[in-house]
């Protein structure tokens, strides 16, 4: 018989470290979370149970006969395969995810219980991929990330709304795109990519204020928000929400981080009141509501999403802020709520999630973990193994799928040739078909510098077509010559901005100077210390 899933990806830890009876479908907390999901983060897989390996007796989480509301759900968003263009879109039943790792494999994890905040996952591999050598980069890879980030400006600059300075979710290169769709979270990235552009002269000074002052003005007067909060999707030209969307936590959190950095590198008494009024109005222990952990949205319709911030992910910048707020602030018990799940890989450890790499890189981009632990970790250091364990990942699939090397790997959420796809791995999440994403060795630059630079280079050298107008396509290919038409505007600046960040610090030491960034920081408990050498270094 079809076994029908409602899922949200990121929620699969979730279901693992609850107690034996809310996994049961017959439970009220398991039904009720369904429920929700049909309405809100529906994730619709269907697949037969042998294919996904589920004959265990065990396994009631997967034998699941899901009430008429949420079959007409399921049903609806499998419908709406191969219309999917956006991150998010998760949400809403706007898209779809397929999990290439056998479910029976990811639950038969939960049989190995729970140690506190902290749990452990091994994967078994024959052999080690080599490491990558140590040192800088060269003049001539400088001189490429000055070219890889002027076109990552100019989408940025380009594909915004002067008047309101929202910045589209994303844009097709290959045609004449008339979409009007913005996301709150391209226009944080687009905020600190105007700031990079005036440094790095893509832009002069006056127009880049401007656009500054023109998006501030825009988010503080007009921007429909919610206790603070922003909706995830607007419309460009109005600020309308659009697509049902909910107020989007972590996304309010990208925009508010390109805030702050804004606000410390132009030193301009008009940019400091708005975005001081902008941050300052978001409240945060509302979105807790009465726990220590965040929700991932709210919504008009439906209220608070179910979901929570409670595994580790993209999360530590929402938590950070919150905490730095002097208005309505975090307390200091809420950063350790969340559980930090211990994987190792190849004899690595790390702290990581049954998620895409881009979980290891956005707060990085802005919050500078360098140097410095709470109680658990250097997070930093953590996303160098995290990064270093995903090339290993990578390049020993090479038997399955020969375009993968140490010159050519790296898989993160992006589009692929079904719509937009959560996959990547440790462990296996895709399903992987040997398509590559510009992004995930773009938003580790800082982590693995020449590893990700090699691979950089070779596609731009190599595959002329993952190259376009705004740099590098969402994703691409080489084995069955797809190449997607469209850029994503996160995507696009996670390599922006660490692309600066491993030339300059430049992104780190300006967001660093808020005093909202040092609060939150400090109250969850970092201090300075000096690493030791990484093990495979």
């Amino acid at each position: 018989m079809a076994i029908q899933i409602a899922m949200d990806f990121r929620d699969i830890n979730c279901l693992l470290s609850a107690p034996k009876g809310a996994t049961d479908p017959r439970s009220a907390p398991f039904y009720d979370y369904l429920q929700a999901h049909a309405c809100i983060q529906l994730i619709a897989v269907r697949d037969d149970a042998r294919l996904l390996g589920i004959d265990a007796p065990g396994l009631a989480i997967c034998c699941i006969e899901i009430e008429t509301m949420n079959q007409i759900a399921i049903k609806k968003a499998i419908a709406l395969e191969g219309c999917l263009n956006s991150r998010r879109r998760l949400l809403r039943q706007l898209s779809s995810i397929s999990f290439g790792l056998p479910l029976s494999r990811v639950l038969a994890l939960a049989s190995a219980g729970q140690n506190g905040t902290q749990h452990q996952v091994q994967q078994q591999h024959t052999h080690l991929a080599p490491p990558p050598p140590p040192g800088p980069i060269s003049a001539a890879d400088d001189q490429f990330l000055d070219q890889l980030e002027h076109a990552n400006f100019l989408f940025f600059w380009e594909q915004a709304n002067p008047q309101t300075g929202l910045i589209k979710d994303r844009c097709n290169v290959r045609a004449n795109d008339k979409s009007l769709s913005a996301s709150i979270a391209s226009t944080g990235f687009g905020l600190t990519a105007i700031c990079i552009g005036e440094k790095r002269g893509f832009i002069g000074y006056p127009m880049a204020r401007q656009r500054v002052l023109q998006t501030l003005s825009f988010l503080w007067h007009k921007l429909p928000t919610h206790r603070g909060f922003f909706f995830h999707f607007a419309n460009m030209n109005t600020g309308e929400r659009i697509w049902d969307s909910e107020v989007s936590s972590v996304d309010t959190a990208i925009l508010l981080c390109g805030v702050l950095t804004c606000l410390q590198y132009f030193q301009d008494k008009d940019i400091d009141d708005l975005a001081h009024a902008i941050f300052d109005r978001v409240q945060w222990n509302w979105l807790s509501e009465d726990t220590s952990l965040l929700s991932m949205g709210w919504t008009p319709e439906l209220g608070f999403i179910p979901s929570r911030w409670d595994l580790y992910s993209e999360l530590m910048m929402m938590y950070l802020l919150g905490m730095g707020s002097q208005s309505y602030p975090l307390e200091s018990d809420a950063w350790i709520a969340w559980k930090r799940t211990i994987f190792e890989y190849d004899g690595l450890r790390y702290i990581g999630s049954f998620a895409p790499l881009f979980v290891h890189q956005y707060s990085q981009a802005w919050f500078d973990f360098r140097n410095k632990r709470d109680h658990f970790a250097d997070y930093f250091e953590n996303s160098v193994v995290a990064t270093e364990v995903h090339r290993r990942f990578c390049t020993e699939l090479h038997s399955q799928f020969s375009d993968y090397s140490s010159d050519l790997w790296g898989i993160t959420a992006s589009d692929s040739p079904r719509g937009y796809v959560v996959w990547g791995g440790p462990p296996a999440m895709g399903p992987i078909d040997g398509a590559v994403v510009p992004a995930a060795a773009g938003g580790s630059l800082p982590f693995l510098p020449i590893s990700t630079m090699r691979v950089l280079r070779n596609m731009h050298d190599r595959y002329p077509k993952a190259w376009c107008r705004y740099g590098f396509v969402d994703a691409f290919n080489p084995m069955t010559g797809w190449y997607d038409t469209d850029v994503i505007g996160i995507d696009t600046g996670i390599t922006m901005l660490m692309a600066e960040n491993l030339r300059s610090d430049f992104i780190w030491e300006t967001f660093m100077k808020n005093p909202e960034a040092q609060r939150g920081m400090e109250k969850a408990g970092f201090k300075p210390y000096q690493p030791g050498p990484m093990p495979f270094k």
